[in-house]
């Protein structure tokens, strides 16, 4: 197997991974979580920050590596706009996180009020993780040339 094939193949898993653990936490999610649960979300987020890691590694060795000539990918304004999506989705990830880490000590059967704001912000990631591929497809087809 080649070097791009690989790189390529660990980008598409690592978007899949980032989108079904940001899924997780949507589903995991409630007014009012045991504490147990949010050690537990606590952990899928952790797997999403490495996954989200993996996804920008994979494709910043694509860009500037062995895809295409970086021009290629810097003059389309397709693929900005999927780059600057992905920024979005990950600061939007730091409220989240910041809530995980604050409330994940303590008795594990302390019950936690869930900020609606939290189950906001996963919905708007979501949102955002399904228009990536949309727009990386209509990247591959030559658009924003």
């Amino acid at each position: 197997m080649n070097e791009l094939v690989l790189v390529r193949y660990l980008h598409f898993i690592g978007l899949f991974l980032v989108v079904g653990t940001v899924f997780a936490e949507a589903v995991m999610l409630k007014k009012v979580l045991k504490r147990s649960v949010i050690q537990t979300v606590f952990k899928i987020d952790g797997i999403y920050g490495l996954s989200a890691l993996i996804v920008v590694g994979a494709g910043l060795y694509l860009w500037f590596g062995i895809g295409k000539p970086a021009d290629y990918y810097s003059a389309n304004p397709i693929f900005i706009t999927k780059v600057v999506l992905f920024l979005v989705v990950g600061i939007l990830s730091i409220w989240p996180t910041v809530f995980y880490f604050k409330n994940r000590k303590g008795s594990i059967d302390d019950e936690v009020n869930v900020p609606s704001y939290i189950s906001f912000i996963l919905k708007v990631e979501l949102f955002i993780l399904f228009i990536i591929p949309l727009l990386a497809t209509s990247m591959a087809q030559g658009v924003g040339l």
